[in-house]
C-alpha cells in the first residue's frame, strides 16, 4: 500500500500540474498569460505575479493581475487570488480598475467573485466601492449583492443596496438606490451666481 502511494501520490500531482499547465496553454491562444513563479505542494499550487490579458467581445482590452493565485489541488478550477486588479481600457477611450484584496476565479464557470469590498474608478474621475460581486465573463453581467457606492466626477453620488451592470449593453440597475445630485436638473448654475458682479 505504502508503495502503491509513493508512485500515486506524485503521479496525481503530476495530474494537477498538467491540468493547470493545460489550462495556461490553451488561455494563450485567446490571450496573454504571464507569470514569475510555480511553486506546487502536495495541498496546492501557488502562481506568483499572475497576469491575463485578452480581449472581449465589443473590442474593448483587459488585464488581471495579482500577487498570487493559488488553487488546491483537489479544486485545480478554483483559484484564489490575493490583491487582485482588473484593468479595463474601453473602446471610447476610458479606462476602468477594480481593485480587491481576496477575489476568487471559477475558471470553469468564468466567474469571478468577490466577497468583501472591491474599490473601482475610471478615468473620467468616477470612483466608488463595491460589496460581495460576482462578475460573469459569458455574460459580460457584474451583480453585486452588497452595499454600492458610486461618486462620480460632476459630485453626484449613488449610495445602493445592490447593483446588476451588462456590461454589453452597458445598463446600469441598481437596487434601492439613493441619488444625491450637485444640483437640481434643468437648474442653470451660471445664471443663479450671475447676480454677483465685481465692482
Amino acid at each position: 500500500m505504502v508503495a502503491a502511494l509513493r508512485i500515486l501520490v506524485p503521479l496525481g500531482g503530476l495530474l494537477v500540474l498538467a491540468a493547470l499547465s493545460i489550462q495556461i496553454i490553451l488561455s494563450t491562444f485567446t490571450g496573454r498569460f504571464g507569470i514569475e513563479r510555480i511553486t506546487i505542494s502536495p495541498e496546492a499550487i501557488t502562481v506568483d505575479a499572475p497576469e491575463y490579458s485578452g480581449i472581449l467581445q465589443d473590442g474593448s482590452s483587459y488585464t488581471v493581475s495579482a500577487d498570487t493565485a493559488r488553487a488546491s489541488t483537489t479544486r485545480t478550477d478554483i483559484i484564489d487570488l490575493n490583491n487582485a486588479s482588473l484593468v479595463l481600457d474601453r473602446q471610447d477611450g476610458v479606462q476602468f480598475q477594480a481593485d480587491a484584496a481576496q477575489a476568487q476565479l471559477d475558471s470553469t464557470e468564468q466567474l469571478v467573485m468577490v466577497e468583501g469590498v472591491a474599490e473601482i474608478a475610471d478615468t473620467r474621475g468616477m470612483t466608488g466601492t463595491l460589496t460581495n460581486s460576482v462578475f460573469d465573463w459569458d455574460a459580460q453581467v457584474l451583480t453585486t449583492k452588497g452595499p454600492v457606492v458610486i461618486n462620480q466626477a460632476d459630485g453626484t453620488t449613488i449610495v445602493a443596496e445592490g447593483l446588476v451592470y451588462d456590461a454589453s449593453a452597458v445598463i446600469w440597475t441598481f437596487t434601492n438606490s439613493v441619488v444625491t445630485l450637485p444640483s437640481t436638473p434643468g437648474e442653470d448654475v451660471s445664471s443663479s451666481s450671475s447676480g454677483d458682479t465685481d465692482q
